[in-house]
């Protein structure tokens, strides 16, 4: 079975998603980055989806269920990248997406995390700052 790639970067997990997403393959991230949170106890979740150029109802909800679960496991989540149709899509399904934050690229991405997580002690900076 594909699986989407869940990197950690310091505090963070990092998902680039390169593919369209069929809903088996949107099921199995969404349990996937679940289980990694819960096993890293991660703080924040970045999802890169500048690959992505169309969406539907059910990618929408994954996403929005992601930052729902991930919220709960004291992570927050930011997805980047998005296109501009796939924003316009989002919107005429009526998909607000709440509890997801967004930014334009990764860095501004890695940034938002940093500062809704806010301050990190020395030891996980250092590590974060090793992967830019």
């Amino acid at each position: 079975m594909e699986r989407i790639p869940i990197l950690k970067m310091g505090p963070f997990l990092l998902v680039t998603i390169q593919v369209d997403l069929y809903d088996r393959l949107a099921l199995t991230l969404e349990n996937d980055l679940i289980n990694m949170v819960s096993k890293t106890e991660a703080k924040g979740v970045l999802i890169d989806i500048s690959a992505v150029s169309i969406v539907d109802s059910f990618m929408g909800r994954i996403l929005g269920n992601i930052a729902s679960m991930s919220k709960i496991m004291d992570a927050a989540t930011v997805v980047v990248g998005m296109q501009p149709a796939v924003a316009i899509t989002l919107v005429e399904l009526g998909l607000t997406l709440s509890g997801v934050h967004t930014a334009l690229d990764v860095e501004q991405g890695m940034e938002l995390l940093r500062t809704k997580i806010g301050n990190l002690d020395t030891d996980e900076e250092g590590l974060y700052d090793s992967f830019i």
